[in-house]
Order: C-alpha cells, then structure tokens, then sequence
C-alpha cells in the first residue's frame, strides 16, 4: 500500500475467512496468545451472523488484500439509558502501520456507535503497546481506570 492510497473500510465477508484469520492469528501474537482453529471458526461465525449480542467486525481493505481488522459489540451501561460499544480488537498488519488504518478503524467503529446511538466507545490496550497507544492518545481520553480479573 502506498502513502496515497486510501484503505476502504468495510464490514467482514464470508470470502475474507483466510484473511480475517491470518490477522486475527497476528493480533493474538502481538498479545503473546492463540485460539484453537474451533475458536476462530465460532469467533468467525458470530462476527457474520445476526444476533444484536454478538461481535461485528470491519476490515481495512488495500491494494486488494486485508489490512486490518476491528471487532466490537454494543451493550447496556447502568448508568445511561443509552448502550455503549466496546472496540474488543483492533489490528493493523505492521506493513502498513502509520498510514492512517488504526485510524481509520477506529473512526469507523465511532461512526458505528453514533449511528446505533450508543452513547461511548471504550477499549483497553496493554501498557507496552506504546505505538498504538500514541494514536490512541490522539483519538481518544487516557481513563484513570484499573481493571483485574477474576482469579
């Protein structure tokens, strides 16, 4: 992909299955984990399929080929009476970092939520992913937040 060349932003196809996969793969990677090929062709599923509870996905697209990926979900907060949307994965292959994919993702995935009308648009991101977390800076608001897990 060129510095000129705008990815097109698009929902996930059935077609984009390999693709969609070898970036989720990557992304699991980056995060130093992995899924069983069982949780890949659910997690794919879901994402095409229909019901309001599951994950939806968009896919950066250039030069004919998959770039990136985002995957989120709408759900009810207690304290508003609109739903929120969580932004659970975001993914830009490394070969096109820094040429507005992130961005792009992530934009898509606001417009998502305003026209859902969801009220916000939350992620979390590890501290050592410095240079997502540069854009995020840039797109977002740092919360004060600390979040654990059950034991």
């Amino acid at each position: 992909m060129t510095e000129k060349t705008n990815p097109a932003v698009r929902a996930l196809r059935e077609s984009d299955k390999p693709e969609w996969s070898a970036l989720w793969t990557a992304y699991l990677k980056f995060y130093e984990t992995s899924r069983p090929t069982e949780i890949h062709d659910l997690y794919f599923t879901r994402l095409l399929g229909n019901d309001p509870r599951d994950f939806n996905c968009i896919v950066a697209e250039a030069d004919g080929r998959l770039v990136g990926l985002a995957h989120y979900l709408f759900h009810r907060h207690g304290w508003s009476e609109a739903d929120t949307c969580y932004l659970q994965d975001l993914y830009a292959d490394p070969v096109v970092r820094g040429q507005g994919i992130g961005r792009a993702l992530i934009e898509a995935v606001y417009a998502a939520a305003d026209e859902a009308g969801a009220g916000s648009v939350y992620w979390l991101t590890q501290d050592f992913n410095t240079t997502a977390r540069q854009l995020y800076d840039r797109i977002g608001v740092k919360t004060p937040f600390i979040r654990y897990n059950r034991k």
